[in-house]
């Protein structure tokens, strides 16, 4: 398939690793509608990384109401809408909790976090992006957003880890996984012409992408 024919595409993956420029990038190309996550109307956020025992549970909590507002209504996308593009997943949200939260608080959001689920469509393809902690750490210094600026490195290594024990287990869409550390889909063409090829040579529910340098 070609990527104009899915209906809900969602680009996911760890602090750093250009899903919502990618997101972009792609809404951009398929005249699209977005859905992005809006983490700069998180009131706890910085706070968060510099004090994560203290911030989780209100942090968390924000994001996931956030999340499913804005998911809220979108149960059905069907050949008549536009195509949807996203940089969140919805289902990934217990895995910032898990890493986070105490098994005390882990236990009251595990309670909200199943009373809010909405009945949101699933994709029909997902874009991991992946790409080294080193990596991302260089990326998120370089960009240098105000509430990411006491990130910690720890912090990041944790999360690449737990995104790639969540994606390791995913099966509800089809799954494009990409080291994305030599490619830059924003600034090249060249690069981008390159993914639109790998989702239409997709043959399985499930394809792995690295390019070397």
């Amino acid at each position: 398939m070609k990527l104009e024919e899915y209906r809900y595409i969602v680009v996911e993956g760890p602090i750093g690793v250009g899903k919502t420029s990618l997101a972009r990038r792609i809404a951009d190309h398929l005249g699209s509608e977005l859905l992005l996550e809006k983490p700069a109307e998180n009131p706890f956020l910085e706070k968060f990384y510099s004090d994560i025992r203290r911030y989780a549970l209100p942090t968390q909590l924000f994001f996931l109401f956030q999340r499913a507002n804005q998911l809220q209504g979108r149960a059905q996308i069907d050949m008549f809408t536009k195509t949807t593009v996203g940089d969140f997943l919805l289902d990934k949200d217990p895995l910032f909790a898990r890493l986070t939260l105490s098994d005390a608080e882990y236990d009251l959001y595990w309670k909200i976090y199943h009373h809010l689920q909405p009945k949101a469509a699933l994709p029909d393809l997902v874009i991991y992006l992946q790409a080294p902690p080193a990596t991302l750490i260089e990326r998120v210094r370089r960009r240098g957003n105000p509430f990411e600026k006491n990130i910690s490195e720890e912090y990041l290594w944790r999360l690449a880890d737990s995104y790639t024990r969540f994606f390791h287990h995913y099966e509800d869409a089809r799954l494009m996984i990409i080291n994305s550390e030599n490619l830059n889909f924003v600034d090249s063409q060249a690069d981008f012409d390159l993914l639109l090829r790998q989702v239409e040579q997709m043959r399985g529910p499930r394809e792995y992408f690295n390019r070397g340098i």
